[in-house]
């Protein structure tokens, strides 16, 4: 018997296979068995490259909850989660990740993930791969002026 929050994912996820809105991916949030945020890729309706399901269904519960801090939270997700919305999860506190297909079920069906692991891999190591993204240092002695005085603002919030 399926989950009953993975169904949810799952369902988001088939509902995408007639609309077209996006790939084949759907997502849940949970906290203290309550569902507060859903969401499926709608990379294609919205034309936006970051409209993933993982994505999506935070957003719903950050405005469901009124609060950029998911902390308590878990996310049930049709797939594994790509390197943006990997970031998006740990940025936003989750700390519970349940997922039903894998990376490599995603790059069976012509996802590409593995391009930008390997690319972040790369860059852990030092050796950036310039085919896929220059980065560039600039200016950083103008730039550095506001870090430093957020670094002195005594009403600072850190998130």
């Amino acid at each position: 018997m399926i989950n009953p929050y993975m169904k949810i994912a799952k369902e988001l996820a088939n509902k995408n296979l007639q609309t077209n809105a996006g790939g084949p991916f759907g997502a849940c949030i949970v906290k203290n068995g309550k569902l507060i945020g859903k969401g499926a890729n709608q990379v294609l309706e919205k034309k936006d490259p970051t409209a993933h399901a993982e994505i999506m269904a935070i957003k719903e519960a950050c405005q469901n909850i009124n609060s950029y801090d998911l902390t308590g939270c878990e996310l049930y997700t049709s797939c594994y989660p790509c390197p943006m919305c990997l970031s998006a999860i740990i940025w936003s506190n989750i700390k519970k990740v349940y997922y039903g297909n894998t990376k490599e079920d995603a790059k069976e069906i012509g996802f590409r993930d593995d391009f930008i692991y390997n690319y972040i891999e790369n860059l852990s190591v030092n050796k950036p791969n310039n085919e896929i993204l220059e980065l560039k240092n600039i200016d950083r002695k103008e730039t550095i002026k506001e870090f430093e005085e957020f670094a002195n603002k005594k009403d600072k919030i850190l998130y």
